[in-house]
């Protein structure tokens, strides 16, 4: 939605203009998937797909939420932010504004148009820009200054806590911290982090959603964090680690023996994936994006055979990409079993990769998957109108 037409969508629900507009990203990760909640490294980026909040203050103790594609107004009572955890749509904002308001900042009134620009379902973490963005409106609408490694750790505390979803930290702190033309790798036990610059040259990532409607996804989720809980504890019979991304591949093949079936699979995909990140950092770090590329397609192997979290229609795209002469590697992003690949691409062959690509997906699945030209941006944005 242009920005006038955000504009015209507020004042229409609310009968006055907004006065600012807050904005967090949403993200891809280049590598290092499902290892976040196993204290290791990921490797996220902020892009241009963003949650934007149209904004002004109200003067009492209300905040209505509308939002582009939905119809009607969601209201909160301030006094009462703890009663909303059972609401469709608001919950996530609405925890969000608990967690400030314990903190002792006074959540002040206001009326916020959502316009989210990130693909819901998609894997690029549209939740983790939500929350972000409206913490950034209650914090900044409160006049206190704030922190946004601690931005992050409250929307995902919002999202765990008062939602209910079990996620790590990497996705709301790629949203609040991202950097334009960086990624961030980030260490999830410690929050250490560190900006590489994301310079592809004649490259480009070509992020492309499946488009299978999800379904269990969280369920599944859930269980392979089990399986490699159950692989941790194991390990920890024979080695003094806290979290399983510490074990090195040599450690790990040492003691591979503790382990069986479907937990030995899972470890070995997190202690291996864990590697390719460090790899994958030395690679950009030296301009070799053949060895980013070999990566990202090692790292879609590992989830699709040892994790697998992938399915036909993941599996499909990041196939057909590699097929491609301009493309130097593919793999799925997110949780899996749906959502997005992403693939890095000649930029003179985006044109043809995309319609051929995208034919040859329609044909062998049935229906289309999107497309979409993304750019790497700064995490969060303020801007008054």
């Amino acid at each position: 939605m242009e920005k006038k037409e955000a504009i015209k969508s507020f004042e229409e629900l609310f009968g006055a203009t907004p006065t600012d507009l807050f904005t967090a990203a949403g993200r891809i990760n280049v590598i290092g998937e499902h290892v976040d909640y196993c204290g290791g490294k990921v490797f996220p980026a902020a892009l241009n797909l963003r949650c934007n909040v149209y904004a002004r203050k109200r003067g009492d103790s209300t905040v209505r939420m509308a939002f582009r594609g939905i119809d009607g107004i969601v209201e909160l009572d301030t006094s009462k932010l703890d009663s909303y955890r059972g609401l469709k749509i608001g919950n996530y904002q609405a925890g969000v504004a608990y967690f400030i308001q314990q903190e002792g900042v006074e959540i002040v009134g206001c009326d916020l148009f959502y316009d989210c620009t990130v693909p819901f379902g998609s894997g690029l973490s549209s939740s983790a820009a939500i929350e972000v963005a409206t913490a950034v409106a209650f914090y900044e609408y409160a006049g206190v200054t704030y922190d946004k490694v601690k931005v992050a750790l409250l929307a995902q505390r919002a999202e765990n806590q008062y939602a209910g979803v079990n996620c790590g930290i990497m996705d709301q702190f790629a949203s609040a911290m991202g950097k334009k033309d960086h990624a961030v790798l980030l260490n999830c036990s410690t929050l250490d982090y560190e900006y590489v610059p994301l310079q592809l040259g004649e490259y480009c990532l070509v992020v492309a959603n499946c488009n299978k409607p999800h379904n269990l996804v969280e369920s599944k989720y859930n269980v392979r964090r089990q399986e490699v809980e159950t692989a941790l504890k194991l390990i920890q019979q024979k080695l003094p680690v806290e979290h399983l991304a510490e074990v090195t591949p040599k450690q790990f093949a040492e003691i591979k023996y503790l382990l069986s079936g479907v937990v030995a699979k899972r470890a070995e995909h997190v202690v291996m994936e864990c590697d390719r990140v460090n790899k994958a950092v030395e690679a950009l770090k030296a301009g070799d994006l053949g060895e980013l590329g070999r990566l990202l397609n090692e790292s879609h192997e590992s989830l699709r055979d040892l994790y697998e979290v992938t399915g036909k229609e993941l599996d499909t795209l990041s196939g057909l990409a590699r097929k491609e002469a301009g493309c130097l590697g593919s793999r799925m992003i997110g949780a899996g079993f749906g959502g997005c690949t992403i693939s890095i691409v000649r930029k003179t062959a985006v044109e043809g990769f995309i319609r051929r690509v995208g034919k040859a997906y329609q044909d062998s699945i049935g229906y289309k998957a999107s497309f979409y030209e993304t750019s790497i941006e700064d995490g969060i944005t303020v801007e008054k109108l």
